[in-house]
């Protein structure tokens, strides 16, 4: 047996580059001992990052599989890992574990589909795979929306990427908005489920979606309220997982076990939601 191969074993791997995207994320570059991608995942798998004595969590895998050098997450400066992570600089060894759970169907449900791809704050991590992918293979699918919206303009995660390249690819329309209104942004001022009922969308589109619980709660309502159905509708609900091993039981929704039977799900397939949701 293989044990570097086998996911339960963490590896040890090598911080390479660390990005500030807003003033509490802060995107981790990460490449085996041997300089090279740890392993593969498809976008919306996740994996553990750990270090002895600190703690361990799980993140979303924010690069892309078409990303064949390193792996790449976004993560939010909010406990005990995510700030000793914050503060450790390029070089540091850190042991990773992964990747777990089903992603996005990418290569099936999602292949030949008008998208539309709705994040909210850090929310954009999980998806950013899903829109890379896409744009790798772009043959493959037909148009592009995206919408995403922060508190301010500082907390757009990937800003400059957003602008650099999402917003000047045909076929991709990027719709950005911010809570409220301040200095230097002439944008969309307000909440991402009000602008989304706000753009009114053709009712084909197959809809990719991650946020805060209440704005994934009441986006899915605009949707429904404009047509979409929830046959269209995927999300992913990776903070409630724990262990990611199926043996703590937090990550339980009704009959699912999220680290088992997701993290990734067609709204359709789940018999009951979270109560936050």
């Amino acid at each position: 047996m293989n044990l570097r191969k086998d996911p339960l074993i963490p590896m040890v791997g090598v911080v390479t580059d660390i990005r500030t995207d807003t003033p509490d994320v802060k995107t981790f570059r990460v490449v085996g001992l041997d300089g090279k991608k740890p392993f593969t995942h498809i976008p919306g798998q996740c994996a553990m990052l750990s270090m002895p004595g600190v703690g361990e969590a799980l993140f979303s895998i924010t690069s892309s599989p078409t990303n064949l050098d390193y792996l790449e997450f976004s993560i939010k400066k909010c406990g005990c890992v995510t700030t000793w992570l914050h503060e450790i600089t390029p070089g540091q060894q850190i042991t990773l574990r992964g990747p777990y759970g089903n992603g996005f169907p990418v290569d099936t449900e999602l292949r030949g589909k008008d998208l539309l791809i709705i994040a909210g704050g850090i929310g954009l991590a999980p998806v950013r795979s899903v829109i890379n992918y896409v744009r790798a293979n772009r043959q493959n699918y037909g148009s592009l929306d995206i919408v995403y919206g922060s508190r301010s303009k500082e907390d757009l995660v990937d800003y400059q990427e957003i602008l650099d390249e999402w917003c000047r690819e045909d076929g991709i329309q990027v719709h950005l908005t911010i809570d409220r209104e301040q200095e230097g942004w002439d944008g969309h001022v307000g909440f991402v489920p009000n602008y989304v009922k706000e753009l009114n969308f053709d009712t084909s589109k197959t809809v990719v979606m991650c946020g805060p619980p209440i704005m994934i709660k009441f986006t899915l309502a605009g949707l429904l309220e404009l047509g979409f159905s929830r046959e269209q509708v995927y999300t992913t609900f990776e903070l409630r997982m724990k262990c990611a091993l199926g043996k703590c039981g937090r990550c339980n929704i009704g009959d699912k076990y999220v680290c088992k039977d997701g993290p990734v799900f067609r709204l359709d397939q789940m018999t009951q939601l979270p109560d936050e949701y």
